[in-house]
């Protein structure tokens, strides 16, 4: 059957007498009925639409928008239900083949109804009345079926594929109905899988890939399937660890007090409101399919429903990552890489013609294309954290470990480019081997180090991270890779003459001058704030309490109990305050070596804020001590309260400086793991016989044994 065009369907036959003016371009009827008709439809008034259209000579295929949307096309949009099925009843048998009429876009009215699970029936009534519907593409060429996984749409999807599979069992063989990819694929080579993996529809995905199997393979107009698709897609996998004690209650619990709390009252409600809520009209703050959660809402607590549909979405992302790997053979496909070319540890030599085309040949060469190749879901999802993916896919295929890419990459090469240490944690624990991994180099003679220093655009930065954390990251990165790479690749040159070191201290350089301007400025506003602190403190010593005894000189106040609590707090503020300038000082003086960035400064600012937090602490206790000191009545409530109250700042200056504080603390884990190094009988550390110390250009080059790779 061929295709309707929008030029053979789009045209309506109007009365001139009963609409005197019409616009050519879209056939709309510029009049008093047609405006009156236009803003019954946007306003939910059901029963004029009804009434207006009973006086129209084409009814409900009355043209009512600049885009060629009939009535019954903005019915469906706007999810008026009731309002789509009276229209249709009265639709009668000569206009059927009115119901093929199409917008501008080439919408027919059941694309618009396949966009709305409620509307699954209205869909039955119209293929009753015209199936030839089902196969008709729009401008963009999508069937109905199709539209409805463009907008995730299960029952609606369910039903037209229910009508979609009898047709084709009852359909003479080359038929176009018969031909699945009408209804599955898109003309740009997209089909029904690939749309609900991007769109996020996994339980509709999943649904799709179990009953149609051959879909799992195919290729988009990029080369990519629906679990290279999957593997892009970090955001469905954020809830791995299901959020805190508080959120993995909330999250078991929710359903289970809704579903017992509000049963039957609440059910009998909501299908009371169900149908005020049709006739709100497509302008209205909530559309018909949305009304269980609307009134629901009243119940719940927004932050629950949050948090259980990140979880089900995250649970339904593996459930299909785990159906589509078993059917995934991409890994097989492999670069083969030699391991021994020799690798230079100089830039001496005569250069070699054959590997080192000169310049003009370089001219004479063709451009490369542009078509970036699409990576294997292994290493898409090591290159975007979905970790999930990448345990099943070892788990299930432990040989895909060895893939290498079209870039000579391994695994290991592109968790460290892209800083997934998940990933890296999982490889290493294969034990022997990473050995072989280790020693693989990509085709521009790239080491496992050199991918500490490799710039790329697409790696993932935590949000609000400072640069001096993320630099200390990669200093800490570094020497990680450091420790597991082998020994003949330490001072390797690339292709690009470069050692991993020298790339690393070439890519840091930017970062390590934001990371220099943050400290300095950091440093700077904490003193200030410490400074001010240390002089409240020391103006507070000399302006006691009470006053003193004027005959004696001694304080008046000297033998009450918080008088002392005043000396010591008062002391103490002043003495935190005082050495947290110290601190701050050194790293306003510091000479910010790369290396410095490792350790040295993020601990030195630690202890400068915690002492700057200290300080603020011991004032405010010395501030209540006063208070105490100077009121007449002395009840254990009255103490109770100026303590709560001065420790009100303190708490939201602590929590103000809690982010701050966290990533600090990363340095003092590292600090505890040196010296579990050096007593390693102590600590249970393991021992190695000779740890590799991280080079810095401070140290020359470590000797190699060989420089050829074996």
């Amino acid at each position: 059957m061929a295709e309707i065009s929008v030029d053979e369907v789009s045209g309506i036959s109007i009365d001139e007498d009963s609409n005197p003016a019409v616009d050519e371009d879209s056939g709309i009827s510029v009049d008093e009925d047609s405006r009156d008709l236009y803003m019954a439809l946007v306003q939910g008034k059901s029963e004029k639409v009804l009434e207006l259209c009973k006086n129209s000579p084409d009814g409900p295929f009355q043209v009512v928008t600049i885009h060629n949307d009939t009535v019954l096309h903005v019915a469906a949009s706007c999810k008026q239900v009731d309002l789509v099925h009276e229209l249709l009843r009265r639709v009668s048998n000569d206009q059927r083949d009115k119901l093929r009429l199409q917008n501008k876009v080439g919408n027919t009215i059941l694309h618009e109804v396949s966009t709305s699970d409620k509307l699954v029936q209205a869909a039955k009534e119209m293929l009753n009345k015209a199936p030839k519907l089902l196969n008709i593409r729009n401008n963009f060429g999508v069937t109905p079926l199709y539209r409805s996984v463009v907008f995730g749409k299960m029952d609606m999807f369910k039903f037209l594929d229910a009508i979609t599979r009898q047709k084709q069992t009852t359909d003479q063989e080359g038929d176009l109905e018969a031909d699945p990819e009408v209804y599955y694929h898109r003309k740009n080579k997209t089909t029904v899988l690939h749309t609900a993996v991007v769109i996020g529809s996994f339980d509709l995905a999943l649904f799709i890939a179990t009953r149609y199997k051959y879909l799992v393979d195919e290729q988009d107009r990029d080369g990519m399937t629906a679990l290279q698709l999957l593997a892009c897609n970090s955001l469905a996998f954020k809830s791995r660890g299901g959020g805190g004690f508080l959120e993995r209650l909330l999250c078991s619990q929710s359903k289970n007090i809704l579903a017992a709390s509000f049963s039957g009252v609440l059910t009998e409600e909501m299908s009371t409101a169900a149908g005020e809520e049709d006739r709100i009209g497509c302008f209205s703050a909530e559309s018909t399919e949305d009304i269980t959660q609307t009134k629901a809402g009243c119940w719940r607590v927004p932050y629950w429903e949050t948090i259980q549909e990140e979880r089900e979405t995250y649970e339904w992302a593996v459930k299909l990552a785990k159906f589509l790997i078993k059917e995934d053979r991409s890994w097989i496909k492999t670069k083969a890489v030699e391991t021994r070319e020799r690798q230079k540890l100089h830039h001496y030599g005569i250069k070699d013609s054959s590997s080192a085309p000169s310049e003009k040949k370089k001219n004479e060469q063709k451009p490369e294309p542009s078509t970036v190749i699409a990576e294997t879901p292994l290493f898409l999802a090591t290159k975007n954290g979905c970790l999930e993916i990448v345990k099943e896919i070892l788990r299930v295929y432990p040989w895909a470990v060895e893939h290498i890419d079209h870039q000579g990459r391994t695994i290991l090469h592109v968790a460290i480019k892209y800083r997934q240490m998940e990933v890296l944690d999982l490889v290493e624990q294969m034990g022997l081997l990473v050995k072989r991994l280790e020693r693989k180099v990509d085709e521009k003679s790239n080491t496992i180090l050199h991918m500490v220093g490799e710039k790329t655009e697409d790696r993932i930065v935590p949000e609000l991270q400072s640069p001096a954390f993320e630099l200390q990251e990669n200093l800490l990165l570094y020497e990680r890779v450091w420790d597991i790479c082998p020994g003949s690749l330490l001072n390797t040159l690339n292709k690009d003459k470069k050692t991993a070191q020298k790339l690393f201290e070439e890519e840091t350089e930017p970062l390590r001058k934001k990371a220099k301007e943050w400290l300095q400025r950091t440093a700077e506003h904490c003193s200030l704030v410490a400074v001010l602190i240390a002089t409240v403190a020391f103006a507070a010593a000399y302006t006691i309490p009470g006053g003193p005894n004027q005959s004696t000189g001694f304080p008046i106040l000297l033998n009450r109990p918080f008088f002392f609590v005043f000396t010591l707090t008062d002391v103490l503020s002043l003495t935190f305050a005082l050495t947290s300038v110290i601190f701050f000082l050194r790293i306003l003086t510091s000479p910010f070596r790369l290396k410095d960035f490792k350790q040295s400064l993020p601990q030195i600012l630690m202890l400068g804020v915690t002492l700057l937090i200290l300080s603020v602490s011991m004032m405010m206790f010395a501030f209540a001590a006063t208070v105490i000191l100077m009121i007449n009545r002395r009840e254990e409530w009255t103490k109770v309260a100026l303590y709560t109250a001065s420790l009100l700042p303190v708490t939201i200056f602590a929590l103000s400086y809690l982010p701050l504080y966290l990533s600090l603390m990363k340095t003092f884990n590292y600090s505890l793991k040196k010296v579990a190094m050096i007593f390693p009988r102590f600590t249970g550390y393991p021992h190695k016989s000779e740890p590799k110390k991280l080079e810095t250009s401070n140290y020359p080059p470590k000797p190699q044994a060989s420089p050829y790779i074996v």
